[in-house]
């Protein structure tokens, strides 16, 4: 049986000061939006230069997290950080929704596009397909910190992985079924599913191989950006059904969890946007 290897938290510590592998995932996952915008917009973008990509990048950084902490406190736990205040702002223990920081560079997008006067959807067709490495980047961190750990899964499963820090939940769980009581009693600990490194694969590595092929040819405009949507939409709500749900302002749901619930709208949103992008006689400019 796997166990979580129980990484430390933090990479370096030069006395008081910590870094923390959460942190430099996201750093990561910036420098490779970096160096693939510069990729793209050196092989002869019309309008995306290196500098613009440079310029949009502090936009993005700051649309990411803004909206990934807000999402998180919002959507997730507002019970707990309206009790705890001071922990909305410590982002290196993790906690931070996609959804929210999405929503963030979509703000992030707008105020770029609206200085540099161009299209919206010119931008987002651009850095559609260099986000989904900064998604696997994220993952990872999740996956170092311990946290977001998968659904209960069959011993056999060659994967299942034990996660000491999840003792709480498998204790709570383990009451509720004769059979992850004699798992926990065996194991130590109920073996779950690596949800983490399931999302590191379809939220990160597929999406991007499939959008950095895609926007490889001249598409219509807003066609890139559909498929992000409703790549990720979809991902995501697969990978939800391996995913410990979160509590959210629902309640836990073993259903419909509230990843699910906010991936739905992207969906919707990605195929009405395929549709129009198929109407509409306007070609996006790729390379």
């Amino acid at each position: 049986m796997l166990v979580h290897p129980q990484f430390d938290p933090v990479a370096v510590q030069f006395g008081p000061l910590a870094i923390h592998w959460y942190g430099l995932m996201y750093l990561v996952g910036f420098m490779a939006f970096l160096w693939l915008g510069n990729r793209r917009a050196k092989a002869g973008h019309p309008f995306m230069t290196p500098k613009l990509v440079d310029d949009f990048l502090l936009y993005g950084v700051v649309g990411v997290v803004l909206g990934g902490r807000l999402g998180e406190v919002l959507f997730y736990q507002p019970g707990y950080y309206f009790s705890h205040p001071a922990e909305i702002l410590a982002v290196w223990n993790g906690g931070m929704s996609f959804h929210g920081g999405f929503l963030g560079v979509l703000v992030a997008v707008w105020l770029f596009a609206r200085r540099q006067g161009r299209n919206f959807w010119e931008v987002t067709d651009f850095i559609a397909p260099l986000v989904p490495l900064g998604l696997a980047a994220g993952r990872m961190g999740n996956f170092i910190n311990g946290e977001l750990w998968g659904r209960p899964a069959e011993p056999s499963l060659p994967w299942a992985m034990l996660f000491p820090q999840a003792q709480r939940d498998d204790v709570a769980m383990a009451q509720q079924s004769p059979e992850w009581m004699t798992q926990l009693m065996q194991y130590g600990a109920l073996p779950r599913h690596p949800s983490q490194l399931y999302e590191f694969l379809l939220e990160g590595i597929a999406l991007f191989v499939i959008l950095w092929l895609f926007s490889r040819k001249p598409r219509p405009l807003r066609q890139v950006s559909a498929l992000f949507l409703i790549g990720y939409g979809g991902f995501r709500f697969i990978c939800e059904y391996f995913r410990t749900p979160d509590a959210g302002i629902f309640g836990h749901s073993y259903s419909i969890s509230m990843g699910q619930w906010l991936s739905l709208p992207m969906i919707v949103a990605g195929l009405a946007l395929w549709v129009i992008a198929r109407r509409s006689r306007q070609t996006a400019h790729t390379v």
